[in-house]
């Protein structure tokens, strides 16, 4: 589950660093009919704001009434909400940085006694991290040893474990 809003990985326009932190705050900003919105980052190591475009020059008509009020009042979940939207980050030209963003809960501690173990994952939001990680971290392994019991099929899943999950999954662990 989500900790905090991801790092955004964009260039500062005012020093070197490349990582921005959004706290979730809009600039909203109306000029007769036309309507700007922004989501407010701010850079780690300068301080510096910047801005990340979600309209540009929208007729106020076309904007839902809801999604308006939700800008005005700095609401953290559509902040939240757009800077996964891959849309905007392609027309920014940023990714997000969920490094210490997140965390495993478990739930109850695993039983040390059990041969064969079944597992269902489910996330709180659609972080993309790696299987590995998570069922070693859950299951108190080092990764090395997840590698391992994935190379001898005692780690089996009806998902590819390699690469990055942002979605439920199930596994199975035969000690």
């Amino acid at each position: 589950m989500p900790t905090r809003l991801p790092l955004v990985r964009r260039r500062c326009h005012a020093c070197t660093s490349d990582r921005l932190r959004a706290n979730g705050k809009f600039r909203v900003n109306a000029n007769h009919k036309l309507l700007d919105a922004w989501i407010l980052a701010l850079c780690t190591a300068c301080g510096e704001t910047a801005r990340l475009t979600y309209l540009e020059r929208t007729n106020v008509r076309s904007v839902r009434p809801e999604l308006l009020d939700r800008m005005h009042h700095n609401d953290l979940g559509l902040a939240a909400e757009l800077l996964r939207d891959p849309v905007l980050q392609r027309r920014n030209r940023f990714r997000l940085d969920w490094d210490g963003a997140w965390r495993l809960d478990t739930g109850e501690p695993l039983p040390a006694d059990v041969e064969v173990l079944e597992v269902s994952v489910r996330f709180a939001a659609p972080i993309p991290v790696r299987p590995v990680r998570l069922i070693a971290e859950g299951c108190g392994l080092s990764r090395a040893e997840v590698e391992r019991l994935l190379g001898d099929g005692r780690l089996v899943s009806a998902v590819r474990l390699g690469g990055k999950l942002s979605a439920d999954f199930t596994f199975t662990l035969k000690r």
